[in-house]
């Protein structure tokens, strides 16, 4: 069995994994499901300070805390840079890495970096006190190539009713690595990219897909929107499961 820790993206809380978790659990896996700094139940916790070295330590802290090793440490979209990062500063405490729909951030590049220029314009535009990024509307979200795949109006309206502002700074915020976790081995769960146009990016040498040519990859497809967790809950489970019983190398 194994132990996951699952680590959602912007805007999500550790309720974003629930329909996860609940087959791996029951499987017999040990399952920890983030909320980082800010978030759903800790949004009391919000303030300008909070940033992406305050998410990192939240995922150091509870490895650390939880005394949890031969770790899979999972992240959804932007989730990735914290988990980049943790990974990072605690390689031997992780078996694997699994990116979920996203992907590793190198060096000195903050998320914020990698948004198109208009999106990250309209995102700037609507942060509140210089601090809290709101959830944007949906129909910017599918403006700029997001996803939303699987999700009926149900699933939506849920999303928009439980997500909280996200802090700004952790977008913000550049993420410095010292090459401590290059070696891990890592995976990706492709969603909202057929594997086939993923592969032929590689090949491209693209900057966003460059990274996943190494052997320490694998690769998966799980033909869904950017949000597998609401839209294909038990097969995002089973993926993991899958991704985890894998040898290291």
């Amino acid at each position: 069995m194994s132990t996951f820790v699952l680590v959602p993206g912007l805007w999500l809380g550790a309720w974003a994994w629930d329909a996860v978790a609940e087959p791996l659990r029951a499987a017999g896996h040990t399952v920890h499901a983030v909320t980082l700094t800010g978030l759903a139940e800790r949004s009391g916790e919000a303030g300008p300070e909070v940033g992406l070295e305050t998410h990192i330590a939240d995922l150091t802290g509870l490895v650390t805390r939880e005394d949890l090793w031969d770790v899979v440490l999972v992240a959804h979209s932007g989730g990735a840079v914290p988990v980049t990062g943790a990974a990072d500063r605690m390689p031997e405490r992780i078996r694997r890495v699994v990116y979920v729909d996203s992907g590793p951030i190198p060096d000195g590049v903050a998320l914020s970096d990698l948004w198109e220029p208009g999106y990250r314009a309209r995102l700037e535009e609507s942060v509140v006190d210089g601090q809290r990024l709101p959830l944007p509307s949906f129909e910017d979200l599918r403006a700029s190539g997001t996803s939303l795949d699987g999700l009926d109006e149900t699933a939506l309206a849920r999303f928009r009713e439980q997500a909280t502002d996200h802090p700004a700074r952790a977008v913000r915020e550049p993420l410095h690595l010292t090459g401590g976790g290059e070696e891990l081995a890592k995976a990706l769960i492709s969603c909202s990219f057929p594997l086939e146009q993923v592969r032929a990016m590689i090949a491209a040498g693209h900057p966003f897909f460059a990274a996943l040519a190494g052997p320490e990859w694998e690769l998966r497809e799980l033909p869904t929107g950017h949000w597998p967790m609401f839209s294909r809950p038990t097969e995002t489970a089973a993926v993991l499961a899958e991704l985890a019983a894998l040898p290291e190398s």
